[in-house]
């Protein structure tokens, strides 16, 4: 069962100055020249904890959250609350609002089968946020889960709070609004959580962070054999977005090959699975998306745009696994990778920035071909939000860069103390 409790969030006072100056993008997307430019915006901007410059970068983490709440810079909010969050975008000339709320999600290890993965992790990661939680005892940033709400029960909860004026409303360098509003409605909260209690719920973001918190959780128990489940290291603090949401958009990663060339041999392969058609550069885009619901990708390989929508199904079943599921085999990144690059171009086993590459937008793809960065782009349409939930209860783990759900969520609006009884 999944259960979501509301929690005292730890957030800037108005002493720490405008919101748009302390909140950042996630310590992973943080490069050194973001990290220059945020600590020149503050003194207190939220970098400074998340991703210090220093090298001793965990103590000066927790002093710096330690010297801040003492100051009054940050202030843990007097009641608990759910934190419903808005996030405000546009995506090529389209508007939307992406609706969910933070909340502490109690800790379930994989095999538990209460919170899924998508995609595989790596050790590096985990070893730093390990350590960070270490030394601040803290959530400094949220998760981010997908939950099904087929009757839309919670979107209408949220969208009733959304009414008044958030208690934090700031723009991200990416032109992105982030409306905060605390939810501290009993009624509502409860009803909140008998939506998601029956459900398992996907990891959409932040799987190295998940993992290293259920790592801290147990290590937590073992120093503190007489715990009682209510305290915070027992939960993730993580953004709640439901998969039925009209604002939850899934970003397709285009694939570049740096090292195989589209040959005549493998076009004439492909169009023994495929129906193959040239498109001008205007066209690409209406191209993938009247084809969104079938198998299609377009590849570019520096002279001319093809368009190919895959025929018969069952046709490229001898390129699929027998043991991939039904959901997992009808993915476009596992038609593409399995078919396309192994199968029919013999581009195995590719590593990133070695002889694949990824690009969220179309144009940069092109331009990296044109640039003879690439041989050949393979432009696709993205995986639905539905699609990731389906295969994550499968246990099957996704390829590499399957999903990119934007925008991401800024660090910065509140952190969530492990050692706090919930």
């Amino acid at each position: 069962m999944v259960e979501i409790r509301p929690f005292k969030a730890i957030r800037y006072t108005e002493k720490a100055g405008d919101a748009e100056n302390l909140i950042t993008q996630p310590y992973d997307k943080i490069s050194p020249e973001m990290q220059d430019k945020y600590y020149e915006k503050s003194e207190y901007n939220y970098c400074r904890l998340i991703l210090p410059k220093e090298e001793n970068r965990y103590e000066i983490a927790k002093k710096r959250v330690e010297d801040w709440l003492s100051s009054g810079i940050l202030k843990k909010d007097e009641e608990p609350a759910l934190y419903v969050y808005f996030q405000d975008f546009e995506v090529l000339g389209k508007k939307y609002t992406r609706k969910g709320f933070i909340s502490a999600v109690k800790l379930h290890p994989f095999e538990e089968k209460v919170v899924l993965p998508h995609e595989k992790t790596h050790k590096g990661p985990k070893i730093d946020r390990l350590n960070m939680l270490r030394a601040t005892k803290k959530n400094l940033e949220a998760g981010f889960m997908l939950y099904p709400d087929r009757e839309k029960k919670t979107i209408e909860i949220l969208g009733k709070v959304s009414k008044d004026g958030p208690i934090i409303d700031a723009v991200d360098e990416y032109g992105v609004r982030n409306r905060i509003w605390m939810l501290t409605d009993p009624e509502d909260i409860k009803r909140i959580r008998e939506v998601i209690g029956p459900e398992q719920v996907v990891i959409a973001d932040g799987h190295h962070r998940y993992e290293t918190a259920v790592t801290f959780r147990d290590e937590m128990r073992s120093a503190n054999p007489g715990f009682t489940g209510d305290e915070g290291f027992n939960f993730r603090m993580t953004l709640m977005v439901p998969i039925q949401d009209e604002g939850l958009v899934v970003l397709p990663t285009h694939r570049l090959l740096l090292k195989h060339a589209l040959k005549e041999e493998h076009l004439k392969e492909m169009e023994r699975y495929f129906e193959v058609q040239e498109l001008d550069r205007k066209d690409v885009e209406g191209f993938l998306d009247k084809n969104r619901e079938k198998k299609a990708f377009v590849a570019y390989d520096g002279s001319r745009y093809l368009g190919l929508v895959l025929g018969d199904f069952g046709s490229i079943q001898g390129f699929l696994r027998p043991e991939y599921s039904d959901e997992y085999k009808k993915l476009d990144v596992v038609v593409l990778r399995d078919v396309l690059f192994e199968g029919i171009m013999g581009a195995k086993d590719l590593r990133i920035d070695e002889s694949i590459a990824y690009e969220r937008w179309i144009d940069d793809a092109v331009k990296r071909v044109d640039s003879g960065d690439a041989k050949v782009a393979f432009l696709m349409n993205p995986t639905g939000a539905d699609q990731v939930l389906a295969v994550a209860k499968n246990g099957e783990r996704m390829p590499e860069k399957s999903t990119d759900f934007y925008p991401k969520m800024v660090s910065g609006t509140s952190m969530m103390g492990l050692l706090d009884n919930l």
